[in-house]
């Protein structure tokens, strides 16, 4: 068995650290201390995260996409490979350090993704950019964290909370969608997304494209207008 081999640190606004590691062409970010956050080899659930929302973009031929987290890019990757040529993907990244990661020590993964120009990277919280928008995003992914039972931020109260769902829900468009990734099912959650004015639906998927490995849950939350 190779030795994972430490990469880079950084640290995050609330205070953690992270870690990217490397063992042979898998790649690791883990929090300090152990708790892994992501893995090269895991990426099904978050691939499925996007194809799932765009699956009820189909009649919009140049949706505008909110992507929360860039994470090791699963989420992008997929929304780009369905995403129509207008397209607008728009993904916020909290932590600087894991922008610069996807071009220094994981080229391999990335590839050119960040090269499309239906990108937009964009270092910040994405909670107040749900906050600022009105009817703006034709979706809008969240890949934030573990979900709404957060590992690492005690502020992703404020995305999944009663309020930040109704933020969201304004920065939507009509019919818009909101999909929420999760380590973790959460029946109080999907209830509260339908009394925040979402027509719900819960999936569970593998975190393997292999069919291997955990399971994982995908909330796609449409604007109800009604």
């Amino acid at each position: 068995m190779l030795p994972w081999i430490h990469l880079a640190k950084a640290p995050t606004p609330q205070g953690d650290t992270l870690r990217l590691l490397r063992r042979g062409d898998e790649f690791s970010i883990r929090l300090e201390g152990g708790n892994e956050l992501m893995n090269s080899r895991l990426g099904g659930s978050e691939e499925a995260l996007a194809t799932f929302a765009f699956d009820r973009l189909t009649d919009r031929p140049a949706p505008q996409v909110l992507i929360g987290g860039l994470g090791m890019g699963f989420t992008l990757r997929a929304a780009q490979s369905v995403a129509p040529p207008d397209a607008c993907l728009i993904v916020a990244e909290i932590v600087p350090d894991l922008i610069d990661w996807a071009s220094l020590h994981m080229a391999t993964v990335f590839g050119d993704c960040l090269a499309d120009p239906r990108v937009e990277i964009k270092t910040g919280d994405v909670g107040p950019m749900i906050s600022d928008a009105t009817g703006t995003f034709d979706a809008i992914l969240l890949d934030v964290d573990n979900g709404p039972d957060g590992l690492t931020r005690a502020g992703n109260d404020a995305l999944y909370g009663k309020a930040g769902l109704q933020s969201a829900r304004r920065a939507l468009t009509p019919g818009g969608i909101l999909a929420i990734w999760s380590a973790a099912p959460d029946q109080t959650f999907s209830k509260r997304l339908s009394q925040c004015g979402f027509d719900v639906s819960v999936h569970t998927v593998r975190a393997s494209r292999s069919k291997r490995g955990g399971r994982h849950t995908i909330w796609i939350a449409v604007r109800s207008d009604s």
